[in-house]
C-alpha cells in the first residue's frame, strides 16, 4: 500500500522510520519531508497547509493512507478533505482539532466533562486581564489561546512579567492572532508526564509514557521551547498512577469526544502534571507530539500501519498492541538563540552513526551545496535505546559529541529526572 506522511519534522522522520519496517507499505510520500526522511521515502514539494494540492497529489498516486504530523493542517481541516474525497488519513475532524486548536475550547471541555484541570479564566480584553491576574498567586501561567509553535505558554514568576506577558500576547501581538484571547490558568506544582494515545471514537488505547523537557536550559530554566528532549518510560508513570490516569482523564474525555460529535481518529496527546492532588491535564495535543514520538514509537513492537487501518474502521478495539520493555532518550541539539532568533544554513558533520540501537531523526535540516545544514530551531534528535535509562541516555550523549555544527546546543540533563 501506498502512504503518504505530511510534515517535516523529527516526529514525521520518526512515523516514516516506523512505517518502513511495515512489510504491508510498498511506497512512502513524505510532504514536504527533510534530509533524513528522503532516505526512507520519496519527498513531494507541497507545504503541509496547502490542503488542496495534497489531496489532488493523493488522488493521482492513489494513496491508500494519509498521516498528518503537525497541527495546523489538522486545525485548517485537512482531514475532512481528504475524507470527503474517500482517502484514508489519521487524524481528528476540523471540530475535534479545536482541543487543540484553541486554549479556552479545551478547557471548557475538561471542565464540561469533570477532567481534572487547572482553575482558569479566558479572556480577550487587556485590562480586564490585568485585573484578573489579583486572583491569582504566582507563578502564574498564561497562553496564547491559539497555536503558536508550542511557544504560547509563559511561566510567569511575578506580577511584572505577567503583565508583560499580556502586553505581548494581547497588544504587541507576538504570537499574532493566536493572542487574540489568552488563558490565564494556576500554576501545578508536580512532576509533567506525556501521554499518547491512540483513538478511533469508540476506544481509547494509551502508549507507553514519556516525559519532555520543555525549557531550553539545564534544570527546567529559560523560556518554554516545542521540547528539548525526552525519555520513556517515565519515572512517575506507575501502575497505579495508569489506572488513574484511564479512569478520571482517559475514560471522560472519550466520553466528551462521544457526545461532542466529534469524528475522531487519530492520535490524542494528553500533557499531564502528576501533582499532590493526583493527574491533572495540562493540555490536549490532537496528533504524536515532537519529540515524544522519537521515544515511544521505538517501543512499539505492533504493525504500525495494521494500528491506523483499524482506526480508520473504528475497530482499534480488535487489535492487541504490543511494546517492547526498551528505555529510550532523545536529546535534541537545537540552533544558537533558539528559541529565539537563529541563523541557519550552518553546515552538519558527524551524521555517519551507524549503531543498531541509536538513530538520529532529523527535525530541522536542509540540503545545501551537497551538504546536510540546520534549518530550524530544532535541528536533530539523538535518540538511543537500551535496557535502562541509564544505559540509553549514554549511549544518545556520546553520539550527540559526535555531531558539530556551528551554534550547537542541548541540554545535558535529559532523563536525570
Amino acid at each position: 500500500m501506498k502512504v503518504l506522511v505530511i510534515g517535516n519534522g523529527g516526529r514525521e522522520h520518526t512515523i516514516v522510520w516506523k512505517l518502513s519496517q511495515s512489510p504491508m507499505v510498498t511506497e512512502i510520500f513524505c510532504s514536504p519531508g527533510n534530509p533524513g526522511i528522503e532516505k526512507m521515502a520519496k519527498c513531494v514539494d507541497i507545504n503541509p497547509e496547502e490542503i488542496e494540492k495534497l489531496v489532488e497529489f493523493s488522488r493521482e498516486m492513489k494513496v491508500d493512507l494519509a498521516i498528518v504530523g503537525p497541527e495546523a493542517p489538522l486545525v485548517l481541516g485537512i482531514v475532512d478533505a481528504f475524507r470527503d474525497n474517500g482517502i484514508n488519513i489519521i487524524g481528528p475532524s476540523k471540530h475535534a482539532a479545536q482541543l487543540e486548536g484553541s486554549k479556552s475550547f479545551s478547557k471548557d471541555f475538561m471542565t464540561k466533562y469533570h477532567i481534572p484541570t487547572a482553575k482558569y479564566n479566558e479572556v480577550r480584553d487587556y485590562e480586564e486581564a490585568v485585573v484578573l491576574l489579583d486572583k491569582y498567586q504566582y507563578p502564574v501561567v498564561i497562553k496564547a489561546d491559539g497555536l503558536a509553535a508550542g511557544k504560547g505558554v509563559l511561566i510567569c514568576e511575578n506580577r511584572e512579567e505577567a503583565v508583560q506577558g499580556l502586553t505581548d500576547i494581547l497588544k504587541t501581538k507576538v504570537f499574532g492572532s493566536a493572542g487574540d484571547k489568552v488563558v490565564i490558568e494556576e500554576f501545578l506544582e508536580g512532576i509533567e508526564t506525556s501521554i499518547l494515545c491512540f483513538v478511533d471514537g469508540k476506544t481509547i488505547v494509551p502508549m507507553v509514557s514519556c516525559q519532555d523537557h520543555k525549557r531550553i536550559y539545564d534544570g527546567d530554566k529559560g523560556p518554554n521551547t516545542g521540547g528539548m528532549g525526552t525519555y520513556s518510560p517515565n519515572f512517575v508513570y506507575t501502575d497505579e498512577m495508569s489506572e488513574i490516569v484511564d479512569r478520571t482523564i482517559l475514560r471522560p474525555t472519550l466520553k466528551g469526544i462521544q457526545q461532542e460529535g466529534m469524528d475522531y481518529r487519530g492520535i490524542l496527546f494528553i500533557g499531564l502534571m502528576i501533582t499532590k492532588e493526583g493527574p491533572m491535564v495540562l493540555e490536549y495535543n490532537t496528533r504524536f507530539g515532537d519529540p515524544e514520538t522519537q521515544v515511544v514509537l521505538p517501543r512499539l513492537e505492533t504493525d504500525l500501519v495494521e494500528i491506523f487501518l483499524a482506526m480508520t474502521e473504528s475497530k482499534l478495539s480488535e487489535i492487541n498492541i504490543k511494546w517492547n520493555d526498551k528505555a529510550v532518550v532523545c536529546v535534541i541539539l537545537a540552533s544558537g538563540g533558539y528559541p529565539g532568533d537563529y541563523d541557519k544554513g550552518k553546515t552538519i558533520t558527524g551524521l555517519d552513526i551507524k549503531e543498531s540501537d541509536v538513530i538520529v531523526f532529523h527535525s530541522g535540516t536542509k540540503t545545501l551545496n551537497g551538504n546536510i545544514a540546520t534549518n530550524g530551531g530544532r535541528v536533530l534528535g539523538v535518540t538511543a535505546w537500551g535496557d535502562d535509562i541509564e544505559i540509553a541516555r549514554k549511549k544518545a550523549y556520546y553520539n550527540v559529541e559526535k555531531i558539530n555544527f556551528e551554534g550547537k546546543t542541548y541540554r545535558t540533563d535529559i532523563a536525570t529526572r
